[in-house]
């Protein structure tokens, strides 16, 4: 999800369970393999392993 932030564009992470709550999120400029693998590793150090992994099937 894109979000506009004083007129700059940002990219909108979230992880969601399976009833839908979200769990975490955070908006950052990036969106790479880099911001991506930090934003799994620090929400499945909080939350434990997921079941599933569901991707927007971009790059990043």
């Amino acid at each position: 999800m894109f979000l506009k932030i004083n007129g700059e564009r940002h990219y909108l992470w979230r992880a969601v369970d399976h009833e839908g709550e979200v769990l975490e999120s955070f908006a950052t400029k990036a969106r790479d393999k880099k911001v991506a693998l930090k934003f799994l590793k620090k929400t499945m150090w909080r939350y434990g392993r997921p079941l599933a992994i569901v991707t927007d099937l971009l790059r990043s």
